[in-house]
């Protein structure tokens, strides 16, 4: 089935990339993003409901900056009836989540806990179009190998766990951690394929 046009409401080249990679057209929007780099966790707010609650905020958040440059802009700049796909992913270890590192110290502290563990990594994913939410969530087990300090650290000034959640890119340098991964490995890196074409296949029928 032919993939419909879509807004993609993330600046993650990774989403971009892999979107291409399932030819499905698409527009990166450029919508502003709060103050803060991760959305706090609310008390007693289990990971996934959390990833899914993050992903949804997007979508919405999107959908309200669409229909403002809509009505900013000369018509037909932007499309109200475009879907529009965001996505959340989150590293859970212990029952906390790992956002993205403040900075370089703080990344080598979130690798020294993955360090010979086995974490978590949740990747919501949600389509919104013509007044509907459609989501789904990829759940993902890593395991790492030991990592030496010198490991740690030499990855850490590679600037590459900045801006990732985790502190880490499993499409990266950080590949060669990984010792056994069950799951979805688009997943981990940021939109995973399966859930992502499932609901693009819902989106095609003419329930939605």
């Amino acid at each position: 089935m032919k993939s419909l046009p879509i807004y993609l409401a993330s600046a993650s080249p990774r989403r971009h990339e892999l979107l291409l990679q399932m030819g499905v057209p698409h527009q990166v929007l450029a919508v502003p993003a709060p103050d803060g780099e991760d959305e706090p966790q609310l008390p007693g707010e289990a990971p996934e409901v959390y990833v899914r609650r993050t992903a949804r905020d997007k979508a919405i958040r999107a959908r309200e900056w669409v229909a403002r440059q809509h009505r900013a802009l000369e018509a037909g700049a932007l499309s109200l009836s475009t879907p529009i796909l965001s996505a959340d992913t989150t590293v859970i270890l212990d029952g906390d989540i790992l956002g993205k590192p403040l900075d370089i110290e703080d990344a080598r502290t979130m690798l020294q806990r993955l360090s010979d563990r086995t974490h978590a990594v949740h990747t919501a994913i949600v389509i919104a179009h013509a007044g509907v939410l459609l989501e789904d969530v990829s759940i993902t087990e890593v395991r790492f190998k030991a990592l030496t300090a010198s490991e740690i650290g030499s990855y850490c000034h590679s600037g590459e766990p900045l801006g990732k959640a985790g502190a880490y890119g499993i499409q990266g340098k950080a590949g060669r951690f990984v010792a056994h991964i069950s799951g979805s490995y688009t997943g981990v890196m940021g939109l995973p394929l399966y859930e992502t074409g499932r609901l693009l296949d819902q989106l095609s029928s003419p329930k939605v």
